[in-house]
């Protein structure tokens, strides 16, 4: 059955029915417009000022005649400008193109071309990145800045960010945008050497971010939830999982400073009556190391999650004596299936702390046979595959990869691992991540997490080198915390593995390192590391 719309404007019905992300912004002003939406450093930005900032610069893109559906790079820091920037996108029909600040500029000037990007708003700050950018760029014809009276950049139109906004046209923002459209392309975070760019539709990212703020248990009306953001907004954990979902429900988005200070960021809480914040356990270990230092009062914190990596046992008990009132959860998900797609329940934190937690209530989980394609029942390891709204809409400019992507009608998440009975998701490691050492199979996460908490160990990544009886040699690549002395490491690294390992686990060889190869949200960049260590490996005979 269907409506008989024949005497309806297509344009009005699409308004009055459609799942657009930028209108739950315009929902939220509609009912708190003087409630603070943003603080960003010292300045606080009201829902009124968000919602009507959004608008009038996705009208101004229109009137630049930047084209719906067309990417719009966004190479800034955090800051509500960036949210106001991917609201007015959102509701201008243009794709919002975040990139990794920390990328070199040869690898942006190929994400902004591969994403036939036309316009790229920008912060000041990172003009020395921006210029090799835009020079490289021939379709970028709008530039915009968020400084006043900006120099141009290489030879395109460049505006400042006030100088658009006042020349955007007073027309409503009302235009035809296809809930199945794509909203935002997020290029992969740079775990794998090949970065792929993801499309996520309205709907999956509306979808999302409902999901969030369930599993997350944030309040509405007057118990709104007050989020710390301190990852960087242009990935989709600070986007999706955290920010966007607040904003949804009413509620504020602190961001203290642009640099993490576990200081400012504990000061922030404290003073802003935070109710809920995501670190990475560095961070955390970081904080908790401030509290001892001098303490605050952090009883209004009702989640703090952690991600990215896991945590050890005594880093775990830090962050429950530092918020006394908060359930400490393990999220987990991945840029092509909105995160969070499993999450621990409270109860898992002492129940089930090593798990993923079950899936979310908008996504089927399951793992599969990777040879057969035929989808596995509890405690059989397998590939972890997903179903549902939050899946993205595939890779762009891929084929291949959605091919792959998208085989036997699930996203297949190149993670390994399996559910138990209670579908409780247990990580074993990403597929090309494994291990395989003498005809086993080794999770590197599992040798990891065994060493995270052994004396003189700050960090570690374990990978496989090549091995000529072995096959492949289990390597730990260690970031010593010098309170053991570096000859030393290593052998007792190995020896303290061999209490909580079995044989086949236990590293053949420890190599020490300054640091460990990262991207910008704390992720190690474990082909980075493999290769690192494999020349090591060879070097040393």
């Amino acid at each position: 059955m269907q409506p008989d719309l024949s005497l309806v404007d297509p344009l009005d019905h699409h308004l009055a029915t459609r799942v657009n992300v930028g209108d739950m912004l315009t929902r939220s002003a509609a009912l708190f417009p003087d409630r603070v939406a943003v603080v960003d450093g010292d300045t606080e930005i009201t829902y009124r000022e968000l919602a009507s900032t959004a608008d009038r610069f996705g009208r101004a893109l229109l009137d630049e005649g930047v084209e719906p559906g067309t990417a719009v790079a966004l190479l800034m820091t955090n800051s509500w400008k960036m949210l106001a920037a991917y609201y007015g996108c959102a509701r201008a029909g243009l794709v919002v193109l975040p990139l990794n600040i920390v990328l070199l500029p040869e690898l942006l000037t190929w994400i902004v071309g591969d994403a036939e990007a036309t316009a790229i708003v920008a912060d000041e700050a990172l003009r020395p990145k921006l210029e090799p950018v835009v020079a490289g760029s021939p379709a970028v014809r709008t530039v915009v800045m968020t400084s006043d009276a900006p120099e141009p950049v290489a030879d395109r139109r460049t505006v400042s960010w006030n100088d658009i906004l006042a020349a955007a046209s007073d027309a409503p923002l009302e235009v035809e945008v296809p809930e199945r459209a794509p909203v935002q392309c997020l290029y992969t975070s740079g775990t794998t050497s090949n970065p792929k760019g993801v499309l996520t539709s309205h709907v999956s990212v509306t979808i999302a971010l409902l999901s969030n703020a369930i599993v997350t248990r944030q309040g509405w009306g007057s118990d709104a939830p007050v989020m710390l953001v301190v990852l960087p907004l242009f990935h989709v954990t600070a986007l999706n999982t955290l920010a966007m979902p607040v904003l949804m429900m009413g509620g504020t988005v602190v961001m203290p400073s642009l640099a993490f200070d576990p200081a400012k960021v504990l000061d922030a809480v404290e003073q802003r009556s935070i109710t809920h914040l995501m670190m990475l356990p560095m961070m955390h270990a970081a904080c908790a190391a401030e509290q001892q230092r001098s303490a605050r009062n952090l009883e209004s914190v009702r989640c703090a999650i952690y991600a990215m990596a896991p945590m050890p046992e005594d880093l775990l008990n830090k962050v429950d004596t530092m918020y006394p009132n908060a359930s400490v959860i393990l999220g987990s998900g991945q840029t092509e299936v909105v995160p969070a797609t499993v999450m621990q329940w409270p109860e898992h934190r002492h129940t089930a702390a090593a798990s993923w937690g079950p899936q979310v209530p908008t996504v089927l989980t399951k793992t599969m046979d990777p040879v057969s394609g035929a989808v596995q029942g509890p405690n059989t390891t397998g590939e972890i595959v997903y179903r549902g709204p939050n899946v993205g809409l595939g890779y762009w400019n891929n084929p291949t990869a959605n091919a792959e992507a998208f085989a036997h009608g699930w996203f297949h998440s190149g993670d390994v691992g399996h559910l138990d009975d209670e579908s409780v998701v247990w990580f074993t490691d990403r597929t090309k991540d494994i291990i395989k050492s003498g005809g086993e199979n080794v999770s590197s996460v599992a040798v990891e997490a065994a060493l995270l908490s052994a004396p003189g160990v700050a960090e570690c990544s374990v990978v496989g080198v090549p091995h000529d009886r072995w096959g492949e040699a289990v390597c730990a690549v260690v970031v010593p915390d010098g309170s053991v002395d570096p000859a030393d490491l290593e052998d007792q690294v190995i020896a303290y593995a061999k209490t909580r390992l079995a044989g086949f686990q236990v590293p053949k060889s420890v190599q020490l390192v300054e640091e460990l190869p990262k991207t910008a949200t704390g992720k190690i960049q474990k082909f980075e590391v493999r290769a690192a260590a494999r020349v090591a490996a060879e070097s040393a005979g």
